[in-house]
């Protein structure tokens, strides 16, 4: 079966055509800037990428240019629609409701909307492609995939926040976790790759990109994981502060004489390594403008490091103990330098990094010693082949 996977975002929809049993994408690309002029990246496997400047108004047409660059004589991979099984969409946050993945229907639409509140930069969008994809595919069916549902295993120690127990029980205010998707097909690939029986395994994996997470995943099932009601919470990130006193924000209010909402705008879209540097949010840039001597530059990726570090110590202590670390993400799967600085503070664990086998970009690899106690890999992730899988599963 082929199944179209789509992940939307507030202006761009990035999809694949996988077929479920080869579980190869025909077809991956990128619908960008939408709402303002718009971009097609198309590319076909084993083919060279194709780029379309093309009027994206609005979803519903970047659907539609994604559904006829599929079906495109010279550039397509499908003659018609009918060919297309089923749908497969990333949702971001499920809240409690939401498990595992579902087909979607107007209720779980309506469970979908009730959750705007705890993602409103992302589940509008996701609903966005999901009307869209349901007006032009009718009687196709489609799969929500939610970022969140991985995390629901997390028992109420590691979710609860020690506020006042009515803001649980009247607005769900609780830790939820997000990459849900990534650290559950992570996981499962690095407990393959280190022959570790997934069921019987202490697994930590490190999300490390723009956005950034490490959970905690004991027997296959996640029981921490660092961020929590919204993706603000953990790691110090590209633009977001990660953990701080929540006493900065009343601070930083008075002071400067902002609203909570641009406080809140700061901490989101200012902070991270970004505020930290006054560089860039790209650890690529990081790194360029620290070898040119930019102590601030430095000093952000010392903050980003250290941080991780710190997340996985805690982890290792959630779970008594620790079998196998995996890097993924395009930070985590990229960059050697970041995942031997992270590995540098976990001596104490028994952790060795090989040079040689380290030195890798964006393919699976062993990179700890043979004497090294703990197993660490760099798994690149694949959120869309884990939302096909879901897809296929429901609907096949």
């Amino acid at each position: 079966m082929k199944i179209l996977v789509i992940n939307c975002g507030s202006s761009s929809l990035k999809y694949q055509l996988i077929d479920s049993e080869t579980e190869k994408a025909a077809a991956v690309g990128l619908c960008e800037r939408i709402g303002i002029d718009g971009r097609l990246v198309h590319t076909v496997a084993g083919c060279e990428k194709l780029t379309f400047d093309k009027p994206l108004p609005d979803h519903e047409a970047a659907v539609q240019a994604v559904l006829a660059a599929l079906m495109d004589g010279q550039h397509g991979v499908v003659s018609s629609l009918d060919e297309i099984g089923a749908v497969g969409h990333r949702v971001v946050h499920g809240g409690e409701r939401f498990t595992g993945s579902v087909v979607i229907d107007d209720a779980v639409i309506a469970a979908i909307k009730e959750c705007n509140d705890l993602a409103p930069l992302h589940n509008p969008a996701n609903l966005i492609g999901i009307d869209a994809c349901r007006k032009l595919m009718p009687g196709v069916p489609m799969v929500a995939v939610f970022d969140t549902a991985f995390h629901q295993t997390m028992p109420k120690k590691a979710y609860t926040y020690a506020l006042p127990y009515e803001y649980y029980d009247k607005y769900k205010v609780r830790r939820y976790g997000f990459h849900g998707t990534s650290h559950s097909y992570v996981s499962r690939r690095a407990a393959e790759l280190s022959g570790v029986d997934l069921n019987n395994s202490k697994i930590i994996v490190c999300h490390l990109g723009n956005g950034a997470s490490v959970s905690a995943i004991l027997n296959g099932k996640s029981v921490d994981t660092s961020m929590g009601l919204t993706p603000l919470e953990g790691l110090v990130m590209g633009t977001r502060s990660g953990d701080i006193d929540p006493a900065i924000i009343e601070f930083i209010a008075k002071k400067e004489g902002k609203s909570l909402p641009e406080v809140m705008e700061i901490l989101n879209k200012k902070s991270g390594v970004y505020g930290l540097s006054g560089v860039s949010s790209d650890f690529r840039d990081l790194e360029a403008a620290a070898d040119g001597g930019n102590e601030r530059a430095k000093d952000a990726t010392e903050v980003f490091v250290y941080r991780t570090a710190k997340y996985i110590g805690a982890y290792t202590a959630a779970m008594n103990g620790v079998d196998v670390i995996a890097f993924t993400a395009g930070l985590g799967e990229n960059d050697k330098k970041i995942r031997a600085k992270v590995c540098a503070y976990l001596k104490y664990l028994g952790v060795e990094i090989d040079d040689v086998r380290n030195d890798v970009r964006g393919k699976e690899a062993l990179i700890s010693s043979d004497s090294s106690k703990i197993k660490v890999l760099a798994v690149p992730t694949n959120e869309e082949l884990a939302i096909a899988r879901d897809t296929a599963a429901l609907v096949g």
